[in-house]
């Protein structure tokens, strides 16, 4: 959430970088503010009401101790109006409060200044490329039909057991699964980051502290019985560790990482890109995030993606890394940077992380602050990213790595698999 002080003096640039987004937030910009006005005027007329209630109540009692009961009677009527209409303007300043952080909710975060303008992902801009694409002597079959072949995935088993995008990994597609998670946890705990098993559901204020709520409603999963929500990342839990915390300087990076199964309903998906493993409702993924001070968190997004990158160079894949423009930008991130790898049999390149600087924008949200050099509070900068995500992981290894008569698994693996080829 945008703080209210930088929207105040810094609306015009505010204004122009949204439109890098492709949004014109004019109009909720000049809402806020104008809500901000009455929140101001408000406050200080109920203040200035209650200072002098608190003014009477001694005259009052001086009046009744004079013996002077008629007049100290009357003031304490005066006093009265005051107090009532004191708890009148409370009442308006918590609607104004309440009609003003909505429409800050409606605000996404402020695109950094080197994030391109543009409309969706063919206005990227592809900013590294490593690796060859595999070369075949033989068909490529994509990687539904590589699992099928060696009994890895069962996909219409987990259409009868829940439906489309749940599927069941079984044999040794199972323990590749398992393997590619304890693999990416190992390089992690070796990057510096602590591993953490969060909760798999959260609640409502973690939701909104991340920002999923309420932008992504319609794409969580929602328990409506109990108000909790499948989580869409292990972002969410992991940074709401410190929601309503005021953390120490010296802590600084702190790092975590986590494996979770992660779902969204991927609501309107559909057509050759949702086949096999491309896109899930229920997916694992281990995530990396930080909270650095404000000064560290481009240095911190540099060292997140060096890690991404150090995982791809491991297992061998043809990888591509894009500078998101404004218009695919996710709502609560200043920064983004994908991690695509190449699928030689699909012959196209499909998303596999994303590493995001949040800046203070989920800060502000969660209340997460430190006390810096001066002694005053002041909130921290939130980053995340995905390192991996499985499922387009595990298709391009099957796709990338077969051969005419198995499929190779990438040497970094084979401690972890207990196997060489499928």
């Amino acid at each position: 959430m945008i703080q209210l002080p930088f929207l105040r003096e810094n609306k015009e640039l505010i204004k122009e970088r949204y439109a890098k987004r492709q949004l014109d937030a004019a109009s909720t910009i000049d809402q806020i503010l104008s809500l901000d006005d009455q929140r101001r005027s408000t406050q200080q007329e109920m203040d200035d009401q209650l200072a002098e209630a608190n003014k009477m109540a001694k005259k009052i009692g001086d009046l009744f101790k004079s013996g002077n009961a008629a007049e100290g009677n009357q003031l304490r009527e005066k006093s009265k109006g005051l107090k009532d209409s004191a708890n009148a303007l409370k009442e308006s300043l918590r609607k104004i409060e309440e009609e003003q952080i909505e429409l800050l909710y409606q605000l996404p975060n402020i695109p950094q200044d080197k994030v391109p303008a543009g409309k969706s992902d063919t206005d990227n801009e592809i900013i590294y490329t490593e690796g060859i694409p595999a070369n075949f002597d033989h068909e490529a079959l994509p990687h539904w039909e590589l699992a099928n072949k060696y009994g890895l995935i069962d996909f219409e088993t987990g259409v009868k057991i829940t439906g489309a995008g749940f599927p069941l990994y079984q044999g040794k597609g199972a323990r590749l699964q398992r393997a590619l998670i304890n693999f990416f946890l190992d390089e992690a705990e070796k990057a510096g980051y602590q591993e953490v098993i969060p909760p798999h559901l959260v609640n409502e204020a973690s939701g909104i502290g991340t920002g999923q709520l309420p932008d992504k409603e319609g794409q969580m999963y929602h328990v409506t019985e109990d108000e909790l929500y499948l989580i869409p990342t292990a972002e969410v839990p992991i940074t709401n560790i410190y929601r309503d915390e005021i953390v120490k300087a010296e802590s600084f990076p702190i790092k975590k990482c986590g494996y979770t199964p992660c779902f969204r309903r991927e609501a309107g998906s559909y057509g050759k890109d949702v086949r096999g493993l491309n896109r899930l409702h229920q997916f694992d993924k281990v995530e990396i995030v930080q909270i650095t001070h404000p000064k560290e968190s481009g240095k911190a997004l540099e060292g997140m993606i060096e890690h991404v990158k150090g995982l791809l160079q491991k297992l061998g894949l043809h990888y591509r890394i894009a500078l998101l423009c404004g218009g695919d930008l996710g709502f609560a991130a200043a920064i983004t940077y994908d991690f695509e790898v190449f699928s030689a049999a699909q012959e196209k390149w499909l998303e596999v992380s994303s590493v995001s600087n949040f800046e203070t924008y989920q800060a502000n949200r969660l209340k997460l602050r430190f006390k810096n050099e001066a002694g005053k509070t002041e909130l921290a900068h939130t980053l995340n990213g995905s390192a991996l995500a499985l499922p387009r992981i595990l298709a391009a290894i099957l796709e990338n790595n077969q051969t005419a008569d198995g499929i190779t698994i990438p040497e970094v693996l084979v401690p972890y698999t207990g196997f060489d080829k499928i």
